[in-house]
């Protein structure tokens, strides 16, 4: 009788203990819904991200901070790229989303992302756990970093590889508030995949893509057909894009002409073709900051983040941006 009775008195207080344990948890059920998980403060966070339905509707839904995180970064870098690569450009794109954050009463981002689904698709069943994984360990590894200059979030353009060197800021953009965006040898992306392209496109078509930002002339002129007399590279900036080009009457930046065209970048030369002008492309982007080529190309070598991050940023400051609680709320 007085062993059943201990054993008794001990299931009563180990109840008791259970109970005591567990009560946070089921408060919070009961205030938060059944649905809550267990997660990490920062894993919790959402935020506010604005998409467009194929049909043109805007919608403003919430998305888990980690998720969407994750989501541009597999959309802008390829995934088998060095860990150190993966961390520097986890940098960037947190300077960018945090800036974007900070600096909007309503706290809705708009930069597009892949979803789960977009992730599963694109890594096969095989590959999205190991994929995931690496660019979660980018996204941990740099908790909270991003770029400051001068007291402020730094301007971190990136692209996939240079024709050579990295372009200027002053230059591009026409203003001296990015002394750290300067030309930057980058001879190793050269060597890149789809460095070159060529496009071979008929005069009428170039003509037609350009239309927008031509200058207006009279009906007879304007149904002329160009020929290659009618295109004139007038100059190039200091790490060797296109900064201006003549078409018939009109004067237009090489970015211009990049975009109008979809070509691959502004780093272009001009040839007559048989059945129109051959235009043939270095570099794959911009050329502004960061080249993801040779970021890879340094992560191989042993550089880490930091070092890739100061030779495409010389002069800025990692700084601790905040958890991002801070700037949803």
């Amino acid at each position: 009788m007085g062993q059943r009775y201990v054993r008794q008195k001990i299931k009563t207080i180990c109840s008791f203990l259970i109970i005591l344990i567990l009560l946070p948890y089921v408060v919070a059920v009961f205030v938060n819904g059944g649905d809550m998980e267990v997660i990490g403060k920062n894993d919790g966070a959402y935020v506010q991200v604005k998409k467009t339905s194929e049909e043109g509707e805007e919608k403003i839904v919430k998305v888990p901070w980690e998720e969407y995180f994750i989501g541009i970064l597999a959309k802008e870098i390829p995934e088998t790229y060095e860990e150190e690569a993966l961390k520097a450009q986890a940098v960037l794109i947190r300077t960018n989303l945090y800036q974007k954050l900070d600096s909007s009463e309503e706290k809705v981002l708009e930069d597009s992302h892949l979803s789960m689904k977009d992730l599963e698709k694109k890594w096969g069943a095989n590959e999205y756990d190991t994929s995931y994984a690496k660019l979660k360990k980018a996204m941990d590894e740099t908790e909270n970093q991003v770029l400051y200059y001068n007291d402020t979030y730094a301007m971190v353009p990136f692209h996939h590889s240079s024709n050579g060197k990295t372009r200027s800021g002053q230059e591009v953009l026409g203003s001296a508030d990015y002394p750290y965006l300067v030309v930057k040898e980058c001879p190793k992306d050269k060597e890149a995949e789809d460095e070159m392209h060529v496009y071979n496109m008929e005069y009428k078509e170039i003509q037609a893509k350009c239309q927008p930002f031509l200058v207006a002339v009279d009906k007879e002129s304007a149904e002329k057909t160009y020929h290659f007399s009618d295109f004139e590279i007038q100059s190039y900036d200091s790490a060797g894009y296109v900064s201006q080009l003549r078409i018939g009457d009109t004067v237009c930046t090489g970015e211009q002409f990049r975009e109008a065209l979809s070509l691959a970048s502004s780093a272009f030369s001009l040839q007559e073709s048989e059945d129109g002008m051959r235009i043939t492309t270095m570099g794959t982007g911009h050329g502004l900051g960061m080249s993801q080529w040779t970021a890879n190309e340094m992560a191989k070598e042993g550089k880490s983040y930091e070092e890739i991050i100061q030779n495409f940023f010389e002069g800025t400051n990692l700084t601790d941006g905040g958890e991002i609680f801070t700037k949803v709320e």
